[in-house]
């Protein structure tokens, strides 16, 4: 290295040194210290300017809460909420000291001792606020009464740190009774109900003198998510959380000495009575509000949001459509129904939906005879079978997943299948054999023949030849809810859990050529200080449009030549699908033409909503069925909701017809099968034990091939299906209350 370089190298390394020296000056502890503490007493000189300059303000104005307005589409009046507010201010000496100590134990168990704030939660209620993630727990009890009497319920910072400063001054000029009294008094539980006393009428029909340590326990639970927690619409998730909390708040009262051990172990889980639904709700209007709040929960805006008023909802219901969809279950069912004087038609329930295909528009609902006499929705319930209707579902899965029979056929509308009743699938881990409709054997038949006459044999063993596991993936993503969905081969008759709801949707798809529709029922929202656009439902594309054309096309033939031949008219073309679950418990038709999908459905409901009935003798008309009322609901409301009829065509493309291969040779086939005559009866006594599932250890039958007869599929074996005639599902027997049905 010459002496130039040597002399860059040390200038080089005087200019580190500088650097360095000056960056160590400028961090020094001393500055860092000094720059903490600065802060620190910034912070508290803000903090105590903000104490004097906020005072404690008048409650909030209760008396001029406005009320919530529900509107159709088109602006008219559906209900509007009680202005008042359902709220009655008792005393603290009024509610019983252990219960006071299960909303203490619940919510705050330093309520006692704290100064009215708990600093780490508000710090953490801040950061959720600043990071998006909206209104978050940590306050003390006297920061949520502070919140609930004297602010609003805004996820803000300001109304945060006004809510802190507030709860402090509160805290020093208020005794802890009058907080708890306050608190209890002004918080939300649900069903309408503000204040304990409300609550107490409205979960258990006493007085909140009346209460005891495990319904206060309940009610103390409730305020954590009143909507999610209330025992009569919770989900199976929802029951499991609030008995834990429920569990959570006695533990802490026998920590705090509240409660001994012995008394704990006594308690049981205080189930509240069913809700009483609000004056104003009768008819459909209450099941329309409920459905609507259900998916203004969805969309951030809670019960406590709603209670404080001010709301105009606008429902995507069409005002005549909905009108017509009443007049078309008074006509079809309820003009036809003895309640009073028959044990069979008073257990009969009704519910459907009507959704726009291009939208999801919810345009017409029906959840029951009157929503004050029948609190449950029968357009939202997911406790009956879809039944046959998922068919359709298992041929789609068949056509998405380019599946194949037994014999190597791609499967379309032309493929033949083994249509013999009782047939043992082949390829199966699990044995099934179901029965058709009247032990009725079809033979040789196309796909198509066998969803015209819902054969079960035929798509019990088009799911194992598409599989249980591929179905079930494509039928989640048509929208049937994943509820009691097992992956096995009986499935294919539609034993998992649905509503209406549920499958206008998915049959709203496939009207949608395959992409994905979402129905939803809440148009806009909008508040006297704000407005909440909704959500928009994802639109993705569920199953290709050749797949749900073809699926379409199968379900033309169903309407014009099959089971749901009820719904045929000039008036409009139409696709559909017939449904009746095990022992008749459940009849439904899901149906659609190019511009409206309508999916309605019966239900045998006895003891109170307790337990699954038979329809079977519903109007003195033998075996209810899908082909029956739910077909003539369905069509003369579609006729009137299309003013009269329609036009509209379905553009249908890349139908697929399938293959149809060589005949087997005469050994390939079966002898033992039957031959069913040129016109087959039904039998008049099917077998007594037919069952969805066969025994459990499995018969090895030498497998019956997949029938592959000629191109021309015949057409002698098949018996036309009659006008309402419903197709065979294991487990019911027709016209009776045995095992067979569609």
């Amino acid at each position: 290295m010459g002496r130039a370089d040597a002399r860059r190298a040390q200038a080089r390394e005087a200019r580190r040194a500088a650097k360095s020296g000056g960056i160590r000056r400028l961090f020094t502890w001393k500055k860092l210290l000094g720059t903490f503490f600065g802060i620190i007493l910034l912070g508290m000189g803000a903090f105590g300017a903000l104490y004097l300059y906020v005072d404690v303000p008048a409650p909030n104005a209760l008396a001029e809460r406005q009320s919530n307005v529900y509107q159709y589409s088109d602006g008219t009046l559906l209900a509007r909420s009680n202005s008042g507010v359902n709220r009655q201010i008792v005393d603290l000496a009024q509610v019983p000291e252990e219960v006071q100590h299960a909303f203490v134990a619940a919510e705050n168990k330093t309520f006692y001792k704290d100064q009215g704030v708990d600093l780490k939660g508000t710090t953490r209620g801040l950061i959720n606020t600043l990071s998006g993630k909206g209104k978050q727990g940590g306050s003390t009890i006297t920061q949520q009464y502070v919140k609930n009497y004297y602010l609003t319920q805004d996820p803000t910072i300001s109304r945060k740190l006004q809510e802190l400063v507030i709860s402090l001054k509160v805290d020093q000029k208020q005794s802890k009774g009058q907080i708890l009294a306050g608190y209890i008094n002004t918080a939300y539980y649900g069903r309408g109900a503000s204040g304990i006393q409300a609550a107490a009428q409205a979960y258990y029909g006493i007085d909140a003198k009346d209460l005891n340590v495990s319904q206060g326990a309940y009610l103390a639970s409730l305020l954590q998510a009143p909507s999610q927690y209330d025992w009569a619409t919770a989900t199976d998730t929802g029951k499991r959380l609030v008995k834990d909390r429920w569990a959570y708040t006695l533990k802490n009262m026998v920590e705090m000495d509240w409660l001994s051990e012995a008394e704990r172990a006594k308690q049981e889980f205080p189930k509240p009575q069913k809700p009483k639904p609000a004056k104003g709700m009768e008819g459909q209007t209450g099941y329309l509000v409920e459905a609507v709040n259900k998916e203004l929960d969805k969309q951030g805006i809670s019960a406590e949001d709603r209670e404080a008023g001010g709301w105009t909802f606008t429902l995507t219901i069409d005002k005549k459509r909905q009108q017509q969809l009443e007049k078309s279950v008074e006509k079809e069912l309820e003009s036809k129904l003895d309640r009073e004087g028959s044990k069979v038609d008073a257990t009969v329930q009704a519910g459907a939906t009507s959704v726009d295909p291009k939208t999801g528009k919810v345009v017409a609902l029906y959840g029951g005879e009157d929503y004050v006499k029948h609190y449950i929705s029968n357009a939202t319930r997911q406790d009956y079978q879809p039944a046959s209707t998922f068919k359709p579902l298992v041929l789609a899965a068949a056509l998405e997943n380019e599946s194949k029979t037994q014999d190597g056929s791609l499967i379309g509308l032309n493929t033949v299948y083994d249509g013999t009743s009782k047939r043992p699938v082949v390829g199966s881990d699990t044995p099934f054999s179901p029965q058709n409709e009247d032990d009725r054997s079809y033979g040789p038949i196309s796909v198509q023949k066998a969803m015209n006459s819902s054969v079960n044999s035929v798509f019990a063993q088009m799911i194992v030849d598409v599989t249980p596991a591929a179905t079930k993936r494509t039928a989640l993503a048509l929208g049937v809810p994943d509820k009691n969905f097992p992956e096995r081969p009986a499935v294919t008759l539609g034993t998992m859990n649905a509503s209406t709801w549920d499958m206008a949707g998915v049959y709203a798809t496939l009207d949608n050529h395959g992409r994905k529709v979402t129905p939803h029922i809440l148009q806009s929202a909008e508040h006297r200080d704000r407005t909440v656009k909704p959500e928009a439902p994802k639109r993705e594309q569920a199953i290709s449009r050749a797949s749900a054309d073809t699926v379409t096309s199968a379900l033309t033939g169903v309407v014009k030549s099959g089971s749901g031949s009820a719904a045929n008219t000039s008036a409009y073309r139409a696709a559909g699908k017939t449904g009746t679950s095990e022992e008749n418990k459940a009849a439904w038709f899901a149906g659609y033409t190019p511009e409206l999908t309508t999916v309605v459905a019966l239900f045998g409901e006895g003891d109170g909503g307790r337990k699954q009935v038979s329809l079977t003798g519903t109007a003195n008309s033998g075996r209810a069925n899908g082909g029956g009322f739910p077909a003539r609901i369905w069509a003369d409301y579609t006729l009137g909701a299309l003013g009269g009829g329609s036009d509209a065509r379905f553009d249908l493309q890349d139908v697929e017809r399938g293959e149809v291969p060589a005949p087997p040779t005469p050994s390939e086939t079966p002898s033992e099968e039957p031959t069913p005559s040129e016109k087959p009866s039904p039998s008049e006594k099917p077998s007594e034990t037919p069952s969805e599932t066969p025994s459990e250890t499995p018969t090895t039958p030498s497998a019956p091939p997949t029938i592959t007869p000629p191109t021309t599929p015949p057409t002698s074996p098949e018996l036309p299906p009659q006008p309402g005639e419903s197709d065979g599902q294991p487990g019911e027997r027709p016209g009776g209350g045995g095992p067979l049905g569609e």
